[in-house]
């Protein structure tokens, strides 16, 4: 039963995958070549520096959980937002700690972490009910990620 839903689960994320891909490469233009290959050589090192300057955020986020965490229990809204907010930052961080290596040597390992990360981010800003950064970001993200897919091999 279990596997039979998470195969499912996988042939919807995989369906969807497919669907964005023919929107951000087949029916809007394309990026230069050499803005791709720019993105692809130079975007490992541009999320390794984002994740050094995202630690003191982070550890300032674990801060203000440690504080709000006890309303958070009794429904206010802050409370879980916060707390929301730093398990998708904390997951974030780590499944692009994972992705680093592979973008280095252009796998399409890392490139669907880096996707699935825009999918966490969409989660996360439709529960924070954050409607501008879930339309604005995601597109953004999955208009560069499907721009670069192609550079990313098995």
């Amino acid at each position: 039963m279990i596997k039979q839903t998470n195969k499912k689960w996988m042939d919807s994320i995989v369906e969807l995958e497919n669907k964005l891909e023919e929107i951000f490469t087949k029916k809007l233009p394309a990026l230069p070549e050499n803005a791709k290959e720019i993105i692809v050589k130079y975007g490992p090192y541009v999320a390794l520096i984002a994740m050094v300057f995202s630690i003191p955020t982070l550890l300032a986020l674990f801060g203000i959980g440690a504080i709000v965490a006890p309303w958070a229990v009794i429904g206010a809204s802050y409370g879980i937002r916060t707390i929301l907010a730093i398990i998708f930052s904390l997951l974030v961080m780590i499944l692009e700690i994972v992705a680093l290596p592979g973008l280095f040597k252009r796998q399409m390992k890392a490139w669907k972490i880096m996707f699935y990360i825009s999918l966490i981010n969409v989660i996360s800003n439709l529960l924070s009910l954050n409607l501008f950064g879930l339309i604005i970001g995601a597109a953004i993200s999955w208009y560069f990620l499907f721009q670069i897919k192609s550079y990313y091999k098995n």
